[in-house]
């Protein structure tokens, strides 16, 4: 399996668990009584498994994103660029030709 397919693939799992997790808080903590609501319906299994699946998919998009960039290479270079050169601001002259205009 290639590295980005495997990279790509623990993102998303680790996104799903943080999903669940957070789900699970806010379902523990009774966060706008989210607690009564699901539990207290027929279908409230339903809005857990929406809930789970929805922010499952933000989730995993940010883990892939942070993984990612994370995956930039460090400069070893130096740092803070080149001196620009120092410009003296001269007038400089310039002859224009005025422009007569016969009626």
């Amino acid at each position: 399996m290639p590295k980005l397919v495997r990279l790509y693939i623990t993102n998303v799992a680790i996104g799903f668990a943080l999903s669940l997790v957070f789900v699970a808080g806010l379902l523990w903590l009774n966060v706008a009584d989210l607690q009564r609501l699901v539990f207290g319906s027929s279908m409230g299994w339903l809005a857990g498994v929406m809930m789970v699946m929805f922010n499952g998919i933000v989730f995993a998009g940010v883990q892939f994103a942070i993984a990612v960039m994370r995956m930039a290479e460090d400069d070893k270079g130096p740092k803070g660029g080149t001196r620009a050169p120092v410009v003296r601001m001269e007038p400089v002259r310039a002859e224009a030709q005025a422009v007569t205009r016969r009626r």
